[in-house]
């Protein structure tokens, strides 16, 4: 009897299953899809749209071009750019699939790529899959479950292991070591112990993988909706030094404003209050990373981190690009970075001209700002929490007023750039630049003017600057 929630894995694989049956051949679907299927945790194809949420993966003793050829005349789109090795890459009916010959492959020490060795038993393929729970087939098209290494069991004891031993494991791809941290915290699993030893051992092999890979797998880790245990995972077995250091480097920084024993645990604290959206928690791990270099000591052994807002700003533009962001992301983070100690001053009175300064300089990150700057509130202090959500309230009402009053998103001169040429006889130079620049100023300070007092302002300040 197959459980319901696989018939529809049974429904929509039948029919590739049947070929390669005719073929001679073997097919089993494994990765995630298993994994989350046996959960119950597969998601729901989105509504009206081509791309149907999670990816088919299939193992198979097959060779390669057996693969194309069986697909060929039925797949949607078949590429072929990974067959090298061993996988063929297709769509069908709007669902991706990748169908891979089974393999033992392996990384030399100095290496950054696999030797790919094909082999034609599944046990083979599996023993070489990064943890237990992701070493389990479904065997079609009867599926039938294939799991030599008790994967099931360590889904039911959320326990996270290695097929082989950790070190083979880690060794193969060290990326699987970041990777643990991702499971750990996406499926609420507790390491076994030999493999936190392992990856405290060979956490410099992390130095092989490609900063992109790496980039990849700490973003996944830090949409999962608890990103906490493994964060904790990656600092405590030392593997954060390799590719994030300034994010250890937090544990020695005291906090007194926060509560806590240190920025560290502020840090990750706030990066879980935060909703799971990955420029946003990116901007929570790195909010504080300017403190250690900012740290001193006032009177009576009062800490403080003058400007480690600017000093973070820096650290983090400089971090995001060893690992290889992309530039708007850089930009996204760097800027929240940067901007999220100005709410604080708001205590002492914002002007309108303050609150469109505010929105100016958060631009589309508006919503983001204000809820990182909502969790960076980690206090046990019940009334200075109670305090700043007021306030923070009290500001988000004052920019909706003034967005229905003044159209804020659309904020900009009263004049554009062709009417201040036209009106001053200039062409396209560095003076109508300054001019808009002007008439900027006065629109934040004072909000929207007519055309008429626009061009007298403008006149004003013409004069002011010279006609040279």
């Amino acid at each position: 009897m197959i459980p319901d929630r696989l018939q529809p894995l049974l429904a929509e694989t039948s029919e590739l299953a049947a070929r390669f049956q005719r073929a001679g051949f073997c097919l089993y679907l494994v990765g995630g899809v298993v994994r989350d299927a046996l959960l119950g945790r597969l998601e729901s194809p989105p509504v009206g749209d081509d791309d149907l949420g999670y990816d088919l993966d299939f193992t198979t003793d097959a060779r390669p071009d057996d693969i194309e050829a069986i697909v060929a005349h039925w797949a949607d789109a078949v590429w072929l750019q990974g067959k090298r090795f061993g996988t063929i890459g297709l769509r069908k009916n709007g669902r991706r699939m990748e169908i891979t010959t089974h393999r033992a492959e392996a990384y030399h020490p100095d290496s950054r790529k696999p030797d790919v060795e094909f082999a034609d038993a599944i046990e083979a393929d599996l023993s070489r899959r990064d943890f237990t729970i992701n070493a389990m087939a479904l065997a079609l098209p009867e599926l039938r479950l294939i799991d030599p290494f008790n994967g099931l069991d360590d889904l039911a004891a959320h326990r996270l292991r290695t097929p082989l031993s950790p070190e083979v494991s880690f060794t193969d791809d060290p990326l699987r070591m970041l990777r643990a941290g991702r499971f750990i915290a996406g499926y609420q699993l507790a390491p076994d112990r030999d493999l936190v030893d392992a990856v405290t051992r060979l956490r410099h092999r992390l130095e092989i993988v490609s900063d992109e890979r790496i980039r990849d797998e700490l973003d996944k880790l830090m949409v999962a909706e608890d990103p906490t245990e493994g964060l904790w995972f990656l600092v405590n077995t030392g593997l954060a030094e390799e590719f994030l250091p300034e994010l250890p480097a937090l544990a020695l920084e005291q906090d007194p404003i926060h509560r806590h024993k240190d920025v560290l645990a502020h840090t990750i604290a706030v990066a879980t209050k935060c909703r799971p959206e990955r420029i946003l928690r990116l901007a929570a791990l790195f909010h504080d990373v300017g403190k250690p270099k900012t740290r001193s000591f006032g009177p009576g052994g009062m800490v403080s981190f003058h400007h480690h807002e600017v000093v973070g700003a820096r650290m983090t533009r400089d971090r995001m690009r060893a690992l290889k962001y992309p530039t708007q992301d850089i930009e996204q983070v760097t800027a929240l970075v940067e901007l999220h100690l100005r709410f604080h001053t708001y205590k002492m009175g914002w002007t309108d001209s303050a609150v469109r300064r505010y929105v100016r300089d958060a631009g589309p990150l508006l919503d983001q700002l204000n809820e990182l700057t909502r969790c960076d509130c980690t206090t046990r202090n019940a009334a200075k929490a109670r305090a700043l959500a007021r306030r923070m309230d009290d500001l988000e009402a004052r920019i909706a007023d003034l967005r229905q009053r003044e159209e804020l998103a659309a904020m900009r001169p009263d004049l554009n750039g062709d009417q201040v040429m036209a009106h001053l006889g200039l062409k396209p130079s560095r003076a109508v630049g300054e001019a808009l620049d002007f008439l900027l100023e006065v629109r934040l300070e004072e909000g929207p003017l007519s055309p008429e007092e626009a061009t007298r302002r403008l006149d004003a300040w013409w004069a002011r600057r010279g006609s040279g």
